[in-house]
């Protein structure tokens, strides 16, 4: 741990907030090297001469700034520089093995992928229809009602009953989401989730000007008595991903279901639930909507199950709320590409899209028996079934943030605990590993043996400043 004071003569502003730009000096002229251990709260409160409670405001106001993070049991650390990424890049050159990626959560598109295969059938059909030229033209808001009817059929597969006038075809799961957000909520309220969450949904609620609340888990995903617990707050609306959580991979149970059905009926929540890889489960539960239909907002993946190329979700939507989405759907993007959605309707009543679901299932069953055969069985211990992704816990010796940073340096991307953290929320000491990136299993044997020699290397000693 550093023995760091801050410099404070001269600087203007509250007392926390000068110690937050002392903090922020010392890390731009390298005074404080990334993944230098700070002084607890109370260690610097007496080297200062002030209180408790304005280091943890200093601290705060730091984190904030994207300069430190801190992780439980572990304490709080400079940030390395280079900033997450929260949103895809592109695929880099296919061969490349300068850097293999195992940050981003794509979906295994192998050699041979049915997808491509399916995609070239479908598009001679089109060709020859005589419909096609009003897949040209504009459509309602909420989609064609042959699409919205395939939406329907889709999202019986996950196992709740909705008719089409109450789907609306969305571009994409974000898409989905952002509708439902700005229908649902107002600049300055409080959007409750998982302590650990999709960025994306921080990146939206921070656009929208939202509190966003983590709420505490466990192996199975939010725990009931901290969700009523953050309710105490008026907040109205819970994102959650019950089924392959990410990053965690954590699945609820049937009970734990039942009780947060029981709390958000008695506390008068609306839940938008986000089931991206449900389908790769072959077995279960009913999805939370499905226990409280009148408030539940049903988000139906198609990217990460068919092809992310796709750019098309389903969402289900209360009686009550159709006409404000409608609305919404049509503000965010005036209309979802009906070819897509053509795409879809066809591979959905043909069947192609089981057989779809069916190849990507297996593909991420072998790929997640490669990571236990690599890894090792204690590392991949929290996989809860065939997920794209992996919720590695770390020895206590690697913090997250470094460890990815190494592990970048090795030549393997993964994902630090601290972006998917929510608000003030203390990161685990752990990383999401993906699995589905690499074109091949050759390739991704290739990217896990770097991160184990990574995890056998140990992080590289820090100089203690004085």
């Amino acid at each position: 741990m550093t023995s760091w004071v801050p410099e404070l003569q001269g600087r203007s502003g509250p007392l926390y907030r000068a110690i937050a730009d002392a903090l922020a000096a010392d890390i731009e002229a390298g005074r404080l090297a990334p993944g230098t251990r700070l002084p607890t709260h109370r260690e610097l409160a007496e080297r200062v001469g002030v209180t408790v409670g304005t280091v943890t405001r200093a601290y705060t106001e730091a984190e904030r700034r994207g300069l430190i993070g801190g992780e439980v049991g572990r304490g709080t650390y400079v940030r390395h520089l280079e900033a997450p990424r929260l949103l895809p890049s592109a695929p880099r050159v296919p061969g490349d093995d300068t850097l293999i990626e195992l940050g981003m959560n794509w979906p295994p598109t192998p050699e041979g992928d049915p997808a491509a295969e399916a995609l070239r059938r479908t598009l001679e059909v089109l060709q020859r229809s005589a419909e096609l030229p009003e897949l040209l033209a504009y459509q309602p808001h909420a989609g064609l009602f042959s699409h919205r009817e395939a939406g329907a059929e889709w999202i019986s597969r996950f196992g709740i009953t909705v008719p089409a006038d109450q789907v609306v075809v969305c571009s994409g799961g974000q898409h989905a989401m952002e509708v439902v957000i700005k229908a649902l909520t107002r600049p300055g309220d409080t959007l409750l989730t998982e302590a650990l969450t999709y960025p994306g949904l921080k990146t939206l609620a921070s656009q929208q000007h939202l509190r966003i609340q983590g709420v505490a888990m466990d192996a199975q995903g939010l725990l009931p008595e901290a969700l009523e617990a953050a309710c105490r707050g008026g907040a109205k609306v819970l994102y959650c991903v019950p089924n392959l959580q990410n990053p965690t991979g954590a699945v609820m149970s049937l009970e734990r279901r039942e009780r947060i059905a029981a709390i958000v009926r008695a506390q008068g929540l609306t839940v938008l639930e986000d089931d991206v890889h449900g389908l790769l489960l072959e077995e279960r539960p009913p999805p939370l909507c499905a226990l409280v239909p009148e408030s539940g907002y049903f988000i139906a993946g198609i990217s990460k199950l068919l092809a992310p190329g796709l750019r098309l979700s389903y969402l289900a939507v209360p009686r009550r709320g159709m006409e404000r989405l409608e609305e919404n759907a049509g503000l965010a993007a005036r209309m979802t590409p009906p070819l897509t959605a053509e795409i879809c309707t066809q591979w959905i009543r043909e069947g192609t899209a089981d057989k779809i679901v069916a190849h990507r299932r297996q593909e991420a069953l072998e790929r997640l028996e490669l990571a236990r055969e690599v890894l090792g069985e204690a590392v991949v211990r929290s996989a809860r079934g065939p997920a794209y992704h992996l919720w590695m816990e770390l020895p206590g010796h690697w913090r997250s943030e470094a460890f990815s940073a190494q592990a970048r340096r090795n030549g393997v991307s993964v994902t630090a605990s601290e972006v998917f953290a929510v608000g003030p929320a203390v990161a685990p000491g752990a990383v999401r590993v993906c699995l589905g990136a690499p074109r091949t299993q050759a390739q991704l044997r290739k990217g896990l043996l770097r991160l184990r020699d990574t995890l056998a290397g140990g992080p590289a000693p820090l100089s203690t400043i004085v």
